[in-house]
């Protein structure tokens, strides 16, 4: 049994089709339909049901789906036992904030890329929260304040945020001093995500309201320059705003408490030897970086 075909098989499976399979893995469709016939033939059952949709799995599917997914763990664990030290290979899928993570986490995976030259290292970046599971990632970079979920997060440095607006915004609508106060300005907004600050030892969240809403922080930027309402943003994002003009800190008596910049990946035992490698990297560029590199990365 061969353990490509395995690999192929989990991955279908999770994402549910061949397509997306396809493009986790790197291969081409004919590849992947073709290393799943071997594999069902080997076996002598189906294992996947092809759908409009894309695939399903049978019931002996769904029974070896476990079985594969070990097995390919266990291959994982075993390579990396005798490999030699700081020696990486393999494919490495990272999800990484688009706002900031292409202008500073790209140089830094640059860098592990050119360190181990076997290893495949493949991001993809977007503001919105990705499906580790679902989507087939072993790890993701995520700034800010997480939510509860069953993902295992290691915490490696931290940023700092501001609220702002342009001064055409505060001309006609008025500055809020208080936390309360927000409640009655048009706030820019990734979705329904809370706002948090500090007064003292006393932590305040509030839940704005807003008709603007973006799922990239540039974009965010961009809409409170043009006067449409206030914006929580990472000081990365805004300073050069502010040094012009463009846009105006508020609030400066209450400071959002500083975010997290986070690895987080699925549940297991351990962290593949990748995943610890890129986590250590990044905990060392977030306690050496110089303050307007951390600023640009949020």
């Amino acid at each position: 049994m061969d353990i490509e075909e395995l690999r192929t098989f989990v991955e279908v499976a999770d994402a549910g089709g061949v397509s997306p399979a396809a493009r986790r893995l790197g291969v081409s469709k004919s590849m992947v339909s073709r290393r799943l016939a071997r594999l069902e033939e080997g076996l002598g059952v189906q294992l996947l049901a092809r759908t409009t949709h894309g695939a399903a799995l049978t019931e002996a599917g769904v029974a070896f789906r476990e079985h594969a997914a070990r097995v390919c763990a266990e291959i994982d664990a075993a390579r990396e036992v005798i490999l030699p030290s700081g020696d990486l290979r393999g494919r490495l899928r990272i999800a990484a904030p688009l706002s900031f993570g292409s202008n500073s986490f790209a140089a830094l995976l640059a860098d592990m890329a050119r360190r181990h030259p076997r290893l495949q290292i493949h991001t993809s970046y977007s503001d919105r929260f990705v499906d580790l599971i679902a989507e087939g990632y072993d790890c993701a970079i995520r700034v800010g304040y997480l939510p509860e979920s069953s993902l295992l997060a290691r915490r490696v440095g931290t940023f700092n945020g501001r609220l702002v607006a342009s001064p055409d915004y505060i001309q006609a609508h008025g500055a809020p001093e208080t936390p309360e106060d927000i409640l009655a300005h048009e706030a820019l907004m990734q979705g329904t995500e809370a706002w948090h600050f500090v007064e003292g030892d006393k932590s305040i969240t509030i839940r704005p309201q807003g008709r603007f809403k973006a799922d990239n922080g540039i974009a965010l930027a961009e809409a409170a320059k043009a006067g449409l309402g206030i914006a929580y943003l990472p000081d990365g994002l805004t300073d050069e705003a502010i040094r012009s003009g463009a846009l105006v800190p508020l609030m400066t008596r209450f400071p959002p408490p500083p975010a997290g910049v986070y690895v987080i990946r699925p549940p297991g035992q351990n962290p593949a030897r990748k995943i610890r490698v890129l986590t250590e990297m990044l905990s060392q560029w977030c306690e050496h970086a110089p303050r307007s590199a951390k600023a640009a990365a949020g």
